[in-house]
Formats: structure tokens, C-alpha cells, sequence
């Protein structure tokens, strides 16, 4: 992959957002009618088998530590490495456990302890807004995620809940972007103060330190600050996937 700057991400991403004030809640809803997913309670979701990890809004996190701090980690695949070794990540996700499934912390059998309380991604999975490039350079966006691999389809929807859910991927996906935009730039004002930059070769040498379980420091951007933090990941819970995305 070519190292892109960080500006030059940070208006791709800019431009992304501002391509969701033309996407249709009606669209969107007439796609929700169309798939009719309904959950059937069986927990597949919340577990590594069907999703690597839940990422978390700032604001879910802040629900998170009121609620269980331990249930809190980086999340996995950080993108940058500077030249000492120390990683960054755009955000916390929620800690899964070491059981054979990869279970979300807070998932009890195919029950969620904290339901009432879950994360924004949560309300509104398995749908999906966010563009897909493919290899021709064409653009299309993915709606839902997972088809065929949970849950039930083709059911009917109260509509109350289609039009609830049509505003909430649209709102999700704008505050997705919207902290993946001020990660970048966070990063790019502390590389120029710090005259650092993104080290490709060190964040190779990381990555094969933290696949083979020795611990690694990571930054991680959460409400406008890097919070450091020490991790060891046991190869059994290995999630990560690692990918140089660009220079500074």
C-alpha cells in the first residue's frame, strides 16, 4: 500500500462524511424493509466468530468505565508507529474474553448483561453505511454486514423501528467518521510537535513482537487525548490485524 499523508487522509475522510448528507433516510429504510433482519437472541454477534471486535464511540466508552473499566482495550489494528516503537490507535473497543467463542465482556451465555445500557454500534448492527472501493475504482456502499450468518431475514418490521433505525445508522456512521477525522488530526499536530512521523519498518518489528506476546505500548485517542497503555495479547486472543496505512 503507498503511504498516504496524514492531511490527505484527513480530507478523504472529510470527504466521506459529507458524502452521508446525501444519502437518503428513505433509501435507507426501504433497504431495512428489504432485508427484514431480525434478531433471534443467539449471541453469534457478540462473539469473535462473527465480528473481530466492537469499536467504541467516545461516548460508549464513558458508559463502559461507569460501568466496568475492565471491560475497556485498544482497540485492535493500530495504524501508526513512530520511530521509538510506540503504536496508535483511533479509539478503545470492548475487551473479549479468552473463552473458545471470543465473547464480548459483557455477553452472558447469548445474553447481553448490559442491554438496556449497550454501545451505539450495538443498536443499530448489522447495518451498515460506509463506502466500499472496489478494484475497478468503483464506489459502493455496504448496508449490512454478515448476511446469512445470524439471525433471521425477510421478517416484518414495525415501521417506528425501520425509521429509528435509518436515523441511527446515518447518525452513527457520521460520529464513526467524525472520530476517525479528529484522531488523525490530533496525531498530526503531535508528530509535527514532537517531530515524529510514522516509522514503517518499527511498526513491522512491533507487530512481530506483539504476535509473539510480548508486551508493546500503545497510545490510544479518546476524547480528544492519547492515553497510554502497556498491552500483552496471548496468542489464543490474537484479533489484531495489522496494516501500515500511511506516513505522516
Amino acid at each position: 500500500m503507498p503511504d498516504i499523508s496524514l492531511p490527505c487522509r484527513i480530507i478523504a475522510l472529510i470527504q466521506e462524511r459529507n458524502r452521508l448528507f446525501a444519502c437518503s433516510p428513505g433509501d435507507l429504510e426501504a433497504m431495512i424493509r428489504g432485508y427484514g433482519f431480525r434478531c433471534t437472541r443467539c449471541g453469534r454477534c457478540c462473539t469473535r466468530r462473527i465480528n473481530d471486535h466492537i469499536f467504541l464511540l467516545d461516548r460508549d466508552v464513558a458508559v463502559a468505565r461507569e460501568i466496568d473499566p475492565q471491560a475497556l482495550e485498544p482497540a485492535p489494528g493500530p495504524e501508526f508507529c513512530d520511530p521509538a516503537g510506540m503504536l496508535y490507535v483511533s479509539g478503545y473497543a470492548v475487551r473479549m474474553k479468552d473463552d473458545p467463542a471470543g465473547s464480548c465482556w459483557f455477553l452472558d451465555g447469548t445474553r447481553c448483561r448490559i442491554y438496556e445500557q449497550r454501545f451505539s454500534v450495538c443498536r443499530i448492527y448489522p447495518y451498515m453505511h460506509r463506502p466500499v472501493h472496489g478494484a475497478a475504482g468503483e464506489v459502493r456502499w455496504q448496508q449490512f454486514a454478515r448476511r446469512g450468518e445470524h439471525g433471521e431475514y425477510d421478517r416484518g418490521i414495525p415501521e417506528s423501528e425501520v425509521q429509528t433505525l435509518a436515523r441511527g445508522i446515518l447518525e452513527y456512521e457520521h460520529a464513526f467518521l467524525t472520530q476517525q477525522i479528529a484522531f488523525l488530526e490530533t496525531l498530526h499536530e503531535y508528530f509535527s510537535v514532537e517531530g515524529l512521523r510514522h516509522d514503517r519498518e518499527m511498526y513491522a518489528r512491533q507487530s512481530r513482537r506483539y504476535r509473539r506476546g510480548e508486551p508493546v505500548d500503545i497510545m490510544v485517542w479518546c476524547a480528544g487525548e492519547l492515553e497510554k497503555h502497556r498491552i500483552t495479547i496471548p496468542e489464543k486472543s490474537m484479533a489484531a490485524v495489522w496494516q501500515c496505512t500511511g506516513s505522516s
